[in-house]
């Protein structure tokens, strides 16, 4: 059987930088950080974070109060975000309910936001009366999928990878073998989150969020810096749309990318500690699955969240491989770790950087921490031709993944 290729055809995105993918790049070429001091987190007993990037939730009335219902915060930035790709890529609206395009959205959980509110409601009197029917939708860990599929009546794949900061990515490949294997023609591909004192405080427990700079919020997070002091949580939705290169080819289509390479492994060492050799295991069957080789590579966009093992261990896997003549960068110092919606959203700046020659630093990377040197850090914007890149993400619970684009030469 040969196997189809795979394309990129559309992306949408909401971001602590703005409601769009215009103003999100626009915002990180211009060095702003999304994230600020959150009013309200210091009433939480404990929380040593009290910073975040949040977006806006903006026009959520345009969604009929009949299909919103159902959507807690992070499935209408989910939505916001389909729309915008579905526009992009230019997908006729007969062919949603085809059976010939799928939907996969990752998050860590349901909206967590909602989550809290039911439990606000049920536990003071254990009383399930309270509840809301449709509190249970906005809850479940698959609901942006589930609500995205039913408004838009998408009748192909419908499903929800949940690996926290890897969700997105492992959607995108998802996709990416649905489509080569012929299951499906087209894929909306990517994941969404939202920004709660339950979610910092989850990865605040594990002492792995940023707690020095409450009251200077822009200097945090900083990716591979000597003064590093751990993740700040983001939120939004990133998505893109896969397609069959012949189809793509066929209707004429803008394309951003071909997906060229994927894998995803376990390390089966630690559930919070990240593991070098895993990641270098993952990155390096992404390529080999690719057919390229490291000095192929053109850029690398590291998942890079600011914590401590996190960011040794990565420049560690990617010094192992590609040495100090790639060029690396993360994206977190600008909207924070958006975690299932990071590697989508990070991913689409990422292509944008292709599709302009020009590479983004990595924000307040101000002194490489010793064991995060031996890499090619960009600290400042280069103009640089990329042919092909690597998207990493690696997650709580030893989860890791890697995506390999290439660009394509003749459309």
């Amino acid at each position: 059987m040969q196997l189809k290729r795979v394309v990129i055809t559309g992306v949408g995105a909401v971001s602590g930088l703005g409601t769009d993918v215009p103003s999100l790049i626009e915002g990180i070429e211009q060095g702003k950080s999304a994230v600020r001091y959150m009013e309200g987190w210091n009433q939480y007993n404990g929380l040593r974070c009290l910073v975040g990037a949040p977006a806006e939730l903006k026009n959520e009335k345009a969604i009929p109060r009949r299909s919103r219902r159902s959507m807690g915060r992070m499935s209408i930035f989910a939505v916001q975000a389909v729309q915008q790709a579905l526009v992009d890529a230019d997908i006729p609206r007969e062919m949603l309910p085809s059976g010939r395009l799928g939907c996969i959205i990752g998050s860590t959980m349901g909206s967590a936001q909602s989550l809290n509110e039911a439990f606000e409601t049920l536990l003071p009197e254990k009383d399930l009366t309270q509840l809301k029917s449709m509190k249970f939708f906005q809850c479940v860990s698959h609901s942006a999928a589930m609500n995205v599929a039913h408004y838009l009546g998408i009748a192909g794949y419908v499903m929800a990878t949940s690996a926290a900061c890897a969700s997105s990515l492992q959607a995108l490949g998802t996709g990416y073998d649905l489509i080569r294997l012929g299951a499906q023609d087209v894929v909306i591909c990517g994941g969404a989150e939202e920004l709660h004192p339950m979610v910092t405080g989850s990865f605040d427990v594990l002492f792995a969020t940023s707690s020095h700079y409450n009251h200077s919020p822009h200097q945090t997070p900083r990716p591979f810096d000597d003064k590093r002091d751990g993740l700040v949580c983001g939120e939004g939705s990133g998505i893109l749309i896969l397609e069959e290169y012949e189809r793509a080819l066929q209707r004429e289509a803008k394309i951003y990318a071909e997906i060229v390479g994927y894998n995803t492994c376990g390390n089966g060492i630690h559930v919070s500690q990240s593991y070098m050799e895993a990641m270098i295991s993952c990155i390096k069957e992404a390529l080999n699955n690719a057919a390229v080789e490291p000095h192929d590579i053109d850029y690398i966009n590291a998942h890079a969240t600011a914590t401590i093992q996190g960011d040794k261990e990565e420049a560690g896997a990617i010094r192992e491989i590609f040495g100090n003549s790639v060029p690396v960068s993360s994206l977190k110092g600008y909207i924070g770790h958006a975690l299932g919606a990071s590697g989508a959203i990070e991913l689409i700046i990422a292509l944008m950087m292709m599709k302009k020659g020009r590479l983004y630093p990595t924000l307040n990377l101000k002194n490489v921490g010793a064991e995060c040197n031996g890499i090619f850090h960009v600290t400042k914007p280069l103009k640089r031709d990329i042919n092909i890149l690597v998207k990493n993400c690696f997650a709580f619970g030893g989860i890791n993944a890697a995506l390999v684009c290439k660009k394509v030469n003749n459309t």
